[in-house]
C-alpha cells in the first residue's frame, strides 16, 4: 500500500471538507443564523471538522478494500455537520437546501480549479504535483457525488425535502435519526450500486471538465 498515496488523499480530505464545512457555515450565516459562528465552526482548523468515522475510518476502509481487492471504488466520506438553526435561516426550507448544497458545489469547484490547473500548465500525471492534483480531482469529485445523493443526512436530502410533501418529509425526518448508521448501511447493502453511480458521475463530469478546457 502506497504511503504517499494515503497522505496524499487524506490531506485532501482535510482541506476539501473543512472548506465544504465552512461553506455550509457561511452560507447559513448569510441567510441569517449564526450557530455555526458562535460554536466555532467557521475556522480553518481541520480539527474542528474531522469525524472520526465519515472523515478517517470510512475512507480508510475504501483505500484499505481498493488495494486488496484491487477494486477503484471511488474515495468519499464526510465531515461533523456543522450546526444550524433552520428557524433563523431566511426562506425556509429553501434555504436551508441552499445551505446544504453549497457543500457540495465547494468540492465540485475545487475539483474544477485543480483541473483546470493541470489542463492549462500542462502538468504530467506522473510528477508529483500531477498526482496530487489528480488526486483532488478524484477525491472531490467523490465527495460531491457522495454528498449530492437525496438520501438523509446527506446534503442531497436538504433539496429533497424542499420538494417534497409533508408525508415524505415525515420519512426523510426518521431516517435522518439514524445518521452515520444509515450511510453505512447504505454503503453495506448497496455498495455496487454507489460505486457504479459514483464512477458514472465521475466519468461524466471529468468529460465535461476536459471540454471546458479544450483537452482532447
Amino acid at each position: 500500500m502506497d504511503l504517499g498515496y494515503i497522505a496524499t488523499v487524506f490531506g485532501v480530505i482535510f482541506f476539501s471538507m473543512t472548506l465544504h464545512e465552512v461553506m455550509h457555515g457561511l452560507v447559513a450565516n448569510a441567510l441569517g443564523d449564526d450557530t455555526a459562528r458562535l460554536l466555532g465552526r467557521l475556522t480553518l482548523n481541520p480539527l474542528k471538522h474531522i469525524d472520526p468515522v465519515m472523515t478517517v475510518l470510512l475512507p480508510g476502509l475504501i483505500i484499505a478494500t481498493n488495494a486488496i481487492t484491487g477494486s477503484a471504488m471511488p474515495i468519499f466520506g464526510g465531515a461533523k455537520p456543522v450546526p444550524f438553526n433552520p428557524a433563523n435561516i431566511q426562506h425556509d426550507e429553501w434555504g436551508v437546501a441552499l445551505m446544504a448544497v453549497s457543500g457540495p458545489l465547494t468540492n465540485l469547484v475545487i475539483a474544477f480549479i485543480c483541473f483546470g490547473i493541470i489542463a492549462v500548465a500542462h502538468i504530467p500525471s506522473a510528477s508529483i504535483a500531477g498526482s496530487v492534483l489528480w488526486t483532488a480531482v478524484s477525491v472531490n469529485l467523490g465527495f460531491f457525488a457522495f454528498n449530492i445523493l437525496p438520501i438523509p443526512p446527506l446534503d442531497g436530502s436538504r433539496v429533497l425535502y424542499a420538494l417534497a410533501p409533508n408525508v415524505v418529509r415525515t420519512g426523510l425526518d426518521s431516517i435522518e435519526r439514524y445518521g452515520v448508521v444509515f450511510v453505512y448501511l447504505l454503503v453495506m447493502l448497496f455498495g455496487s450500486f454507489v460505486t457504479s453511480y459514483m464512477t458514472l458521475a465521475i466519468s461524466w463530469i471529468v468529460q465535461l471538465f476536459a471540454k471546458i478546457f479544450g483537452v482532447v
